[in-house]
């Protein structure tokens, strides 16, 4: 009987030895992930360690079976680029893009790598996905990613509900910022959806932030500002102003809230580099980047700081330090 059977055991046994080799040979190969960054900063580092945690959970391990080349842009598009053309050469399994500048820079030059950006705001209007895309969508091509566009009316929401007694709260913006207007456009609309006033001052320029700030005291009961570069840039004008005239000052990014704001309600950038490190673990799996649906983030965490409260003479009620995630005291 085992005469007759060998025969037929013999292929079973060459095949099985020849799928085990090449499981083993899988195993041992080095994945080349280039990571490019537009400029240092403390939530874009949080994401590039969210991407390499989860790309740990899924066996991709940094030092093991992952060779990171790691590269910063410095803000300057002439260097983001030069990053894109040493990627081609350097024969990469993987992109991982990390904020609007060098995702540009990669996505315009590169089409045979998969690239998973994170930290974008506009994706479609960076034209990294397809025109009328959606979050959710799927691009078709060799990209996915998930954007850090900031939840407005989530967070405006949960800021009236905060600081309850403002029926009035004042913005600062500048309308030639084309992405600033989505979220102010959003704002107005929920704001009446909460029944509190919007007192809107324009800027054109970062240095005017301290001035609008004073031009809103006695005129509003908080301030909130918005997903404006300029406005963020001159923050901490925002911020000594809000001090010196008592005014709550509330905000949608958690990193600003150590420089000065009372209170964010924004977005986990640990958790978003994390997803985009899920996707590209799928990726790397054998799924197509194209096939897989880019997305914004989704978790929000609630950041206070105690002093900002006592510099603007608030009272935080204890309902809100227990739903905190974070809290400043000093």
């Amino acid at each position: 009987m085992w005469r007759k059977l060998f025969p037929l055991l013999i292929p079973c046994l060459i095949l099985s030895f020849e799928s085990s080799s090449a499981q083993e040979s899988k195993s041992k190969k080095i994945v080349r992930i280039g990571v490019t960054q537009s400029f240092s900063h403390p939530d874009l580092d949080e994401d590039i360690k969210g991407f390499e945690k989860a790309l740990s959970e899924e066996g991709f391990k940094g030092g093991g079976n992952v060779t990171y080349h790691r590269q910063n842009a410095r803000n300057e598009r002439t260097l983001a680029k030069t990053i894109a053309k040493k990627f081609i050469d350097l024969k990469l399994d993987l992109i991982h893009s990390i904020a609007t500048l060098t995702s540009q820079a990669v996505v315009n030059d590169i089409h045979h790598i998969p690239i998973v950006f994170s930290s974008v705001t506009d994706p479609v209007g960076a034209e990294l996905v397809p025109q009328k895309s959606h979050s959710g969508s799927k691009s078709g091509t060799n990209v996915t990613g998930v954007s850090d566009r900031w939840p407005t009316s989530i967070q405006f929401e949960m800021q009236t509900r905060f600081f309850s007694k403002a029926k009035k709260w004042g913005i600062i913006y500048n309308p030639g910022d084309p992405q600033s207007l989505d979220h102010i456009k959003e704002l107005r609309e929920v704001s009446r959806k909460c029944r509190v006033g919007l007192v809107e001052v324009t800027i054109s320029s970062s240095h005017e932030t301290s001035q609008a700030t004073q031009f809103l005291a006695g005129k509003v009961h908080a301030i909130h500002i918005p997903f404006d570069r300029t406005a963020l840039f001159g923050f901490e004008g925002i911020a000594k102003a809000c001090n010196e005239k008592k005014i709550p000052l509330f905000v949608g990014g958690t990193s600003y809230v150590s420089r000065g704001a009372l209170a964010a309600y924004g977005l986990d950038y640990f958790h978003i580099g994390y997803s985009a490190g899920k996707k590209a673990a799928q990726i790397l799996g054998g799924e197509r980047p194209g096939n897989i649906p880019w997305e914004s983030g989704k978790k929000v965490i609630l950041v206070i700081s105690e002093k900002a409260a006592k510099d603007q003479g608030v009272i935080i009620s204890p309902e809100f330090l227990k739903k905190a995630d974070r809290i400043i005291r000093e």
